[in-house]
């Protein structure tokens, strides 16, 4: 092992407790009425493959799962399918993303100083993308995964009228895993419910107390599943992966 590999070992060593939370309690309304996380993809469901993928990411001591609450015991029998060797708790989910996320925060183990938030329907992530947020975010208050925008973005009113077009180069697509210091996250996620803020990403939480969010290069292949054209780009995503081997 070269000298640097040996720092980053010790480092990763080192390294503050950090609770993963998969958000999974949405309601799957543009997959047709069929909730996602049980779609089977290429001989797995979904959720299932986004838990083994989080669970062999090196640097995450613990899972916390926010689930549908009469999903809680079909969540639960999935997770003892998985063969899981991190410690996993599922808990009831909230109506909102918001409130499942900060359900979940308050559930981590109290030694956690560092909360990976990652969407339950994406998959595809790399457990080794996965350490390299977590890595990120000891350095950071907040970090999360991003890809450029390749498109032309507009801003419309209602009518479809277009109002301006912001610049493409300082746009760009967020991912997950995002990766936060514990209290901080708690406190965004509290503030934003107290004041009814409707949020997308937990990372628009920290930002409204003005703190530094901090973006890194994301993964293409770390897709979210939301609609059926998903599901066949994930599977050919992991055909391609299957033929490099």
């Amino acid at each position: 092992m070269s000298f640097w590999g040996k720092v980053h070992k010790w480092q990763d060593k080192c390294r503050p407790f950090c609770t993963a939370i998969i958000p999974a309690a949405g309601t799957s309304q543009r997959m047709g009425g069929e909730n996602k996380l049980f779609m089977n993809l290429a001989g797995a469901p979904v959720l299932m493959r986004t838990l083994c993928a989080i669970d062999r990411a090196e640097l995450v001591d613990e899972m916390v799962i926010a689930a549908q609450e009469e999903l809680l015991l079909e969540v639960a029998d999935l997770c003892s399918r998985c063969g899981l060797h991190k410690p996993v708790r599922v808990i009831r989910g909230g109506s909102t993303r918001t409130e499942s996320v900060l359900s979940a925060a308050l559930e981590a183990n109290p030694k956690a100083e560092l909360l990976a938030v990652h969407d339950g329907a994406r998959p595809l992530v790399r457990p080794e993308d996965f350490d390299e947020m977590i890595r990120l975010g000891c350095k950071t208050y907040a970090v999360a995964p991003a890809l450029p925008v390749s498109d032309t973005i507009k801003v419309a009113d209602m009518s479809g009228l277009v109002r301006s077009t912001p610049e493409r180069k300082s746009l760009y697509a967020v991912q997950t895993p995002q990766v936060f210091q514990a209290n901080l996250l708690r406190a965004a996620l509290q503030s934003a419910l107290t004041c009814g803020a409707e949020l997308t990403d937990d990372c628009a939480a920290v930002e409204r107390l003005g703190k530094e969010v901090y973006l890194a290069p994301g993964n293409p292949e770390n897709i979210k599943i939301t609609t059926p054209l998903d599901m066949t780009v994930a599977e050919g995503i992991l055909k391609h992966r299957e033929a490099q081997g």
